[in-house]
């Protein structure tokens, strides 16, 4: 009886072993968050940023690294790369906190030394704190501990996901990597949209402090200033994202116009004095951001103004240097202070709805 027994339990942990194994075996074979490996027999299928983005930052050999949030996702690794002559890889976390992105700062640089990375900064995540920050990036896909691959291999989210990378190229699907996460596509860009996904808040009474958002700054910056003293040798080269003028017009009914100038002014301090970094300030391009039919929302772009921003950058327009950031923020806050906002929202109105309802 007892023999018996002792059979049944081995066996049962033989069939155990060997379900996991054969788990492990799935998720290796298909690594489908790209750890190991980039797929040369299927197309890989982009599920998750912050899952994959490891395994993009890992495996992809590059010398221009373009990273950022949603604000980055339509920069096609293709056209950065003929825009400057090099190889490319894009790596996006929507929503992204520093500390996301400095884990993937760090996958990166474990694994290769970029001549050039691209890194969209936002405005609204550098006046943040971690407060929001969850678990949703899996720390073993980052972190240096091999033993941690376990986690990879035998999990039944990565279990799923390999099923699904099957699955999907089974029908023919599967995306190019110049493609992967790209969103910019049937998205229809003009005053219509932008103002239909813009809720517009209701004046505040109270004007918020300037140095409401500096501490949050400073957090932030500290975590892109030890990028740039850790890697010397590559050009970083920051971008605020040109949010279009509703998001100053979103920052004058929130009272806070003077902590954002504060932020921005911050920035330019703490990051110009590097000598890796060149700071563009899109955020203030006027040709840009008052051009409605080139926005979706009131922050996010098209992908034609991701190929003027490449441009931009290349020519080496629009960038903020030691001698000219204080005028540059002067007069663009003079610019959005007296900037007729009531006459531009009813001049887009119009504009929307004659678009809506053309003469025929």
């Amino acid at each position: 009886m007892k023999r018996a027994y002792r059979n049944w339990v081995l066996g049962l942990l033989a069939g155990v072993l060997v379900l996991l194994a054969a788990c492990a075996a799935v998720v290796y074979m298909v690594d489908p968050c790209l750890y190991y490996r980039v797929p040369d027999k299927w197309h890989p299928v982009f599920f998750s940023e912050r899952y994959q983005a490891a395994g993009l930052a890992k495996n992809i050999p590059a010398d221009t690294v373009v990273m950022g949030t949603s604000m980055a996702a339509n920069y096609r690794a293709s056209e950065v790369a003929e825009t400057f002559g090099t190889t490319a890889v894009r790596v996006t976390i929507p929503d992204g906190y520093l500390s996301e992105f400095d884990k993937a700062m760090s996958v990166l640089f474990r694994s290769q030394t970029p001549e050039r990375v691209l890194f969209g900064l936002d405005l609204n995540i550098l006046v943040r704190d971690e407060s929001g920050v969850t678990t949703a990036m899996p720390d073993y896909l980052y972190n240096e501990n091999p033993l941690d691959d376990i986690k990879y291999l035998l999990n039944k989210d990565t279990l799923y996901y390999s099923g699904y990378v099957l699955m999907v190229n089974g029908w023919g699907g599967g995306e190019t990597l110049d493609e992967g996460f790209t969103w910019d596509q049937g998205i229809w860009w003009n005053h219509a949209t932008a103002l239909a996904n813009y809720n517009r808040p209701e004046p505040v009474p109270e004007t918020v402090p300037a140095d409401a958002y500096l501490q949050h700054v400073d957090e932030n910056l500290a975590v892109v200033e030890g990028w740039l003293r850790a890697h010397p040798d590559t050009e970083f080269d920051l971008f605020l994202p040109p949010y279009s003028i509703l998001f100053w017009d979103k920052t004058a009914r929130l009272g806070e116009t003077d902590a954002m100038f504060a932020a921005l002014e911050r920035t330019c301090e703490v990051l110009l004095p590097y000598e890796n970094v060149k700071l563009y300030g899109f955020l203030m391009d006027r040709e840009i951001v008052e051009n409605l039919d080139q926005y979706c929302d009131y922050v996010h772009h098209s992908g034609d103004v991701c190929g003027q921003v490449l441009a931009k950058v290349a020519a080496g327009e629009d960038r903020l240097t030691e001698e000219n950031y204080r005028e540059t923020l002067a007069n663009w806050q003079t610019f959005v202070v007296d900037y007729d906002y009531e006459k531009f929202w009813e001049e887009s109105f119009w504009i929307a709805w004659n678009a809506q309802h053309p003469i025929t």
